[in-house]
């Protein structure tokens, strides 16, 4: 084993990867359902082989990418090996990770969500191939709640009902700001919810009038810009209760009515406050309330004259309920920034009816991808899952109008993947975030196989050939993916890698009269590669042309029939 110098993460079988053949896709028609103009694709077979197949169109281009691979618990269902020695599994999960990596646009991420078994060598063997300076975070993710006194089990070990999700970007510094990164709650829940669970509620207060508003003095901030300081006298501040029993209304009603007068009183950390303090002392001024206005030079009133009220001989700062608030539809909810705790309880209860795909283990809650998805992605962009077992995150993808490419193997790419995502371009799935989000169906998807192994063993022979399945288009396509030029054929050409780059496959015999031919067709500074199944030898070439003959140097780019997982 070799050895780098560096802290990693080693394991057998390390140092021996082999680059994949990057074979074809070939579309089911029969399958592929919608609109046909749709950019999705759902591909059928090894993940492993279907990422490297994607390396030529993709590589770049995908926002974000989440994947639940099997957690190593022995649990999986049947076409995941998920009860491995741990090498095999690190083994298994390493260069499909390198492969993800390479798909990630520049300011993409990727999101991989695991349990407490390989967390931990999964992270490290992250810091090595994303780069430990792109790491974002680690998120626990509750998955159900635990009830009950019995062990359910788990032997000496506590119930588990935390999963993780590990979180890299491709380059930390282009990442973008996560989006819409809250939890939202109906105000008035909120509050009932906190008192039931004994919760304190700090805004309780209603400021109804700042009453008689004077000036008193100046100060500074850091930078010599002044800070007015104010008194109030005769000003009216109640509490919620008090409102609602002189209004006779409910407290429901007084959140709704002074939604931006409601308060509660903290202590602030900030540099202008014991500027302030200073002030007055020096002045050895009090008085209940008083009010600075400032210009901030940071912060979301940056730039504008703002208004701070202090209560009390300790400055307590108001805190408004108006700034963790937003109205939707004339509802006020309660946002909060989510951290990297998120209780996915409520998600789950009716887990096993989502997408009406029979799902034992593994399934997770559409409402846990939406989640994710908003935070990274907008209309449009590119969102992948090579696992992607019952379909979850491609069904979310259509329902939140972006771009997907889900890979899974064995039937449930049909048993599940397909019938589910039929049902949602269809409208009939109304399970899930449909109901959220409106969803009535709409666009498409594209089916696809992956191509057999275009070289493989002779029956009697211990040599290669062209597989048999293999029409001559199929070879053509099949050796452009792997040399890495794009497929088009025109004239006498296959596909180019750039402008002046060409391809030719042929089965014909390559020989000095061949090759003159194929010149004709080259314009100044164009080049062009030669792939055939027999060659002349010691043929004296043009600059310009190269010939490598099939199988040898196609044997040499690749592995062809290998057993992967």
């Amino acid at each position: 084993m070799q050895r780098t110098g560096r802290l990693e993460l080693t394991w057998v079988g390390k140092y021996e990867e082999k680059v994949i053949e990057p074979r074809i896709l070939l579309e089911d028609n029969e399958k592929s359902y919608g609109d046909p103009t749709s950019e999705n694709m759902l591909i059928h077979g090894d993940n492993l082989i279907a990422l490297q197949s994607l390396q030529q169109d993709f590589a770049g281009r995908v926002k974000c990418i989440y994947i639940d691979p099997p957690y190593n618990t022995g649990s999986a269902f049947e076409y995941y090996d998920d009860g491995l020695e741990h090498s095999e599994w690190l083994q298994m999960m390493a260069p499909r990770l390198r492969l993800l990596r390479n798909l990630l646009s520049d300011d993409g991420s990727i999101w991989i969500q695991i349990d407490d078994e390989e967390q931990a060598y999964l992270k490290v063997m992250c810091d090595e191939i994303f780069g430990r300076q792109n790491f974002v975070n680690m998120i626990s993710v509750n998955m159900k709640n635990i009830a009950g006194a019995s062990g359910g089990g788990e032997d000496r070990r506590l119930k588990k009902n935390c999963e993780y999700i590990l979180i890299y970007a491709k380059n930390y510094d282009l990442l973008d700001t996560f989006r819409a990164a809250y939890d939202y709650e109906e105000i008035s829940e909120l509050v009932t919810r906190y008192k039931e669970e004994g919760i304190s509620w700090k805004y309780t207060s209603v400021f109804l009038d700042e009453g008689e508003k004077q000036y008193i003095a100046s100060t500074v901030d850091g930078d010599g810009n002044e800070i007015k300081i104010f008194e109030h006298k005769n000003y009216i501040l109640k509490s919620i209760g008090q409102v609602a029993k002189d209004e006779s209304i409910t407290e429901k009603e007084v959140y709704y009515r002074y939604a931006g007068r409601i308060i509660r009183t903290t202590m602030p950390q900030s540099s202008i406050r014991p500027r302030v303090m200073k002030k007055l002392q020096e002045m050895d001024y009090s008085n209940d309330l008083i009010s600075i206005e400032y210009v901030p030079k940071t912060g979301k009133n940056k730039g504008t004259v703002y208004t701070q009220y202090y209560k009390g001989d300790k400055y307590n700062l108001f805190a408004w309920l108006s700034d963790v608030l937003e109205e939707k539809d004339g509802v006020y909810y309660k946002k909060t920034m989510q951290g990297t705790y998120w209780d996915c309880t409520a998600g789950t209860k009716n887990l096993t009816k989502e997408g009406k795909v029979e799902f034992p283990n593994g399934k997770k809650p559409e409402s846990l991808i939406e989640r994710i998805l908003s935070m990274t992605t907008t209309e449009g962009e590119l969102v992948l899952d090579s696992f992607l077992g019952s379909g979850t995150t491609a069904a979310v993808a259509q329902k939140m109008n972006r771009k997907w490419i889900g890979i899974e193997l064995g039937e449930h790419a049909y048993s599940h993947c397909k019938i589910r995502l039929d049902r949602v371009i269809s409208g009939e799935d109304t399970g899930g975030i449909s109901k959220d989000i409106n969803w009535k169906g709409g666009g498409g998807y594209h089916f696809y196989e992956l191509a057999p192994s275009l070289l493989v063993k002779n029956d009697k022979l211990p040599i290669y050939q062209i597989n048999p399945e293999y029409d001559f288009d199929m070879i053509c396509e099949a050796i452009c993916k792997i040399e890495g030029f794009k497929y088009k054929p025109k004239d006498v050409f296959h596909g180019y890698s750039s402008e002046k780059r060409y391809i030719h496959v042929t089965m014909e015999f390559v020989n000095a009269a061949y090759i003159t031919a194929l010149s004709a067709h080259l314009a100044e500074g164009e080049s062009l590669l030669i792939y055939g199944t027999k060659v002349q030898s010691d043929m004296v070439l043009p600059d310009n042309i190269e010939v490598k003959k099939i199988p040898k140097d196609l044997l040499e780019k690749c592995v062809f029939e290998s057993e992967v997982r």
